[in-house]
């Protein structure tokens, strides 16, 4: 039979358990990147790297494009629900030929959790400059046209209709609603963030240039707003958010009507 949860996966031998996740990788980013079906180069070393343990409700995956690359192309982070749903923890895909930005950890090498323990300030106005958004390191490759119907897949081949994503960002959210995702919680606080932002709302107010993140501008964008909301202009930080994709549904919500990235 096959497993319906994670946590039955990480039960089965070597070979299943990697055939089983190496469906979650996008195919495409195989092919943009001449990676072989193997996930190994041409030397043989391996391109992919598998966190997992029997008993364990969750898996890491990591893909890289070259075996010495410093960062993943491709790494996701999922767990099981209580029911045995499937939760995307962390998703990232990055342009690894893209300049990098150390907001991921500080001048000493202290970790920073994407910005959300610590923040290296420098290295995050260099990359809000270069027109990333929070948390990134790399530029984006703008996959989900391409991942959304790869996370369908494979939770359809282990049985669900439904699945579970949450974004650590203001800006991830918004993104995930326009490729159908719908809230199980936080849309309210989404809908008051946009409220905030328009024409003499509070949070618009308090975007007075006293940081670099905190411009007028940012109002108007995805980007910028996500910006603020990392700087701490909302009355708490950004989190508990969490949504959902049904398979083959889109649930056509929009906080953020005629927004520009």
């Amino acid at each position: 039979m096959t497993p319906k949860s994670i946590a039955a996966i990480n039960e089965l031998p070597e070979p299943q358990k990697r055939e089983i996740y190496t469906r979650f990788i996008p195919p495409q980013l195989l092919d943009q990147f001449n990676i072989s079906q193997s996930l190994e180069d041409a030397r043989g070393q391996p391109l992919v790297k598998f966190k997992y343990r029997e008993g364990s409700t969750d898996f890491v995956v990591e893909l890289r494009h070259e075996f010495t690359a410093e960062d993943p192309l491709f790494y996701a982070h999922l767990t099981d629900t209580m029911n045995g749903q499937i939760h995307v923890l962390l998703y990232i895909v990055n342009d690894p030929h893209s300049e990098r930005f150390d907001v991921d950890r500080m001048p000493d090498g202290r970790r920073t959790q994407f910005g959300l323990e610590l923040r290296n300030l420098e290295a995050e106005k260099a990359s809000m400059l270069a027109g990333l958004a929070p948390g990134q390191v790399r530029r984006g490759l703008r996959s989900l046209v391409h991942a959304v119907p790869t996370f369908e897949a494979f939770v359809e081949s282990l049985g669900h209709s439904v699945f579970f994503i949450e974004p650590l960002f203001y800006h991830n959210a918004v993104i995930f609603e326009r490729y159908g995702f719908a809230y199980l919680m936080g849309r309210r606080r989404m809908e008051a963030l946009h409220r905030g932002f328009q024409i003499d709302g509070p949070l618009a107010q308090l975007l007075d240039g006293s940081t670099p993140f905190r411009i007028g501008s940012n109002a108007n964008s995805i980007r910028g707003r996500s910006w603020a909301i990392h700087d701490g202009i909302a009355d708490r930080p950004y989190s508990d958010v969490t949504m959902y994709k049904r398979v083959g549904e889109s649930a056509g919500i929009n906080t953020f009507p005629d927004s520009a990235w």
